[in-house]
């Protein structure tokens, strides 16, 4: 995960998360749980935004794994801005990549990483990713994505 100045500059896409009140605990900032949903609303952009994946077929898989690394306190004030990538293919999963920002002071207050797994619900597997992802992917990022396999 990368949180040095500027590195928005290399996610595919960035989208405004509104802080709402529910999203607050008793402490008075952001409950840890809703940086995942937060996650999650990125993930759902992200799909709607990459022009060859049209079909819910295509992104059929399971929330393998999830992590976010807490740099900093979000209040409701707070005006933030979540980046999203594809940091990596393996065979049967892709990994991506979050940066969570304030935008007034730039502050990270979050990364995340969320493993993806290609899942055959018909054969309850996983299954391998598509060439024809890969690409629609590789395409809307305009960069090779580095492949763990």
């Amino acid at each position: 995960m990368v949180s040095a100045a500027g590195a928005e500059s290399r996610y595919a896409l960035s989208l405004r998360v509104d802080v709402r009140f529910r999203d607050m605990d008793s402490m008075g900032h952001v409950n840890n749980a809703v940086f995942f949903t937060y996650f999650e609303n990125a993930r759902i952009a992200y799909w709607r935004a990459v022009p060859a994946i049209r079909t819910r077929r295509a992104l059929d898989y399971i929330l393998a794994r999830a992590e976010c690394d807490f740099r900093s306190p979000v209040t409701l004030e707070d005006e933030l801005t979540c980046h999203i990538r594809v940091g990596s293919f393996g065979r049967t999963s892709f990994t991506f990549e979050y940066l969570l920002r304030e935008e007034r002071t730039g502050r990270v207050v979050a990364e995340g990483r969320t493993v993806q797994a290609m899942y055959d619900y018909a054969a309850r597997t996983t299954r391998p990713i598509d060439d024809g992802m890969k690409t629609a992917i590789q395409e809307f990022e305009k960069r090779e994505i580095p492949s763990r396999v």
